[in-house]
């Protein structure tokens, strides 16, 4: 998996020195970030509403296209801020194992 992450992570910063004319990912880099949210936030609403879909029809395929445009526009994201794929993997690591109320609350302000 890590490897799928990697190449798109690869082509992602080869984008960033493309013109915008030249590639999708190249075209919101020159919008900026907030073009880039907003599409993550059509991709999220889209995988939602496909998800719900998927309970009544039972077919999933949708939710697996729907979540690969969210996946990928996260990654974008990621990319226009600097990150890496493998900075949410190590997070993902570090939560392995940890009770999500601990680890929510090690989040919030003692009261």
């Amino acid at each position: 998996m890590n490897d799928t992450l990697d190449r798109v992570a690869a082509v992602l910063e080869e984008r960033k020195g493309a013109s915008a004319d030249s590639s999708y990912v190249a075209s919101l880099y020159a919008k900026g970030l907030n073009k880039i949210l907003e599409k993550l936030g059509e991709e999220s609403i889209e995988t939602i509403i496909a998800a719900k879909d998927a309970v009544h029809t039972g077919d999933c395929s949708d939710v697996i296209y729907e979540t690969a445009d969210l996946w990928f526009h996260s990654l974008v994201m990621l990319a226009q801020l600097g990150q890496h794929p493998q900075a949410v993997l190590d997070e993902l690591d570090r939560r392995f194992g940890l009770s999500g109320h601990d680890e929510k609350a090690a989040r919030l302000p003692s009261a």
